[in-house]
């Protein structure tokens, strides 16, 4: 078997295992479950460490198998065995893509908002296509997609969407995508054909379970503004004056909702992820004082660009990963799994440096 990591090093077996151990002895601790929260949190990691260990374990015993007859075939004897060894691999590759999701919330479906840059009508379009790409990518995989805001362009694309995807590891995928992805193109909407600069920004956050939020918004932060919908027409869209949006005063974060014709409901779709965001802020706020606390400067990256378009030459390039493809309109279409299975690589790169660097 090639490639084949005995040792578990890459998978980090022996840590997950002397973990699992810990956690174990913990579930059995009857005291664990005088806090419901916390036990399930332990049970929720324990339970996704040991598929891991319990699947290397597996496929290290059938990879022994699978090379001691390998050694011993002749020719064809390989030949039948080449299919079994190919499925092998690829039952490989597939564990190492379940160790990436390190993120807390992995599980969870994903919040995202999709707002256009400086730019005027081509920043809007661009904001609308990137809308669409995530949608379509929500679509090939059986996801649902639940529109809950959106701001039209005056004349094409969104000022600002925002969507919630759910589906098996929803946010664990999409992750990867926050960030500013930057667009490159001979605009349609420059009659001297020139070459345009887009900027949209990509913003994904958990939908945390509601008992993990402790966050209580005193009435006199908010800003309730109530307004007609702004979404794309049909018989199903809402024409009364029933859209909600909250303004947080202190932070200026708005969070509008327009999915139903209730007022009282919107309001309440709208402050549940106006405490999403706050909450997603709060723990991004204690990394970084970590992170100080141990003497090191984290780089900001929330305004920075992770990705071009540039559909003039047909090409997506990833800054982060270097992953790059010629094929543009497949990727806006919503084929986006190479590039995000490539930034949950880096992600989880990243977060292992960081942990040596504490160790340290």
């Amino acid at each position: 078997m090639k490639n084949w990591p005995r040792s578990g090093s890459i998978f980090d077996i022996p840590g997950k295992t002397r973990r699992l151990a810990e956690l174990d002895r913990s579930l059995s601790d009857p005291d664990l479950w005088s806090n419901p929260d916390n036990a399930r949190k332990v049970n929720q990691e324990a339970t996704s460490l040991r598929r891991v260990v319990e699947a290397y374990n597996r496929l290290n015993s059938d990879a022994s198998g699978l090379s001691e007859m390998l050694e011993l075939a002749d020719d064809s004897e390989r030949e039948m065995l080449a299919e079994e060894q190919t499925t092998l691999e690829q039952q490989v590759d597939d564990l190492y893509r379940e160790t990436l999701f390190t993120m807390k919330f992995s599980d969870e479906a994903a919040i995202v908002r999709v707002k256009s840059g400086a730019g005027g009508t081509e920043s809007m379009d661009w904001a609308g296509m990137l809308e669409r790409m995530f949608m379509r990518w929500a679509e090939r995989r059986g996801y649902k997609v639940e529109l809950i805001d959106q701001q039209d362009g005056d004349q094409a694309g969104i000022t600002s969407a925002e969507f919630i995807i759910r589906g098996e590891r929803a946010y664990g995928m999409l992750a990867p995508e926050h960030g500013v992805h930057r667009l490159v193109r001979v605009s349609p909407f420059d009659s001297n054909n020139r070459r345009h600069t887009s900027f949209a920004s990509v913003d994904v956050v958990p939908e945390v379970p509601p008992e993990e939020i402790n966050i209580h918004i005193p009435d006199s932060d908010l800003r309730r503004d109530v307004f007609r919908s702004q979404g794309a027409g049909g018989q199903g869209v809402n024409t009364t004056d029933s859209a909600v949006r909250l303004t947080h005063l202190p932070t200026g974060i708005a969070v509008a909702s327009q999915v139903t014709r209730s007022q009282i409901k919107n309001h309440e779709i709208a402050l549940q992820i106006l405490k999403q965001r706050l909450y997603d802020i709060e723990l991004r706020k204690r990394e970084a004082e970590e992170m100080a606390a141990r003497g090191e400067q984290k780089k900001i990256e929330w305004g920075n660009q992770i990705r071009s378009y540039v559909l003039d030459k047909q090409y997506v390039k990833d800054h982060r990963t270097g992953v790059m493809r010629h094929d543009s309109g497949n990727i806006l279409d919503g084929d986006l799994d190479e590039f995000m299975w490539a930034g949950l690589e880096w992600m989880a790169g990243k977060r292992s440096a960081e942990e040596l660097g504490e160790e340290e």
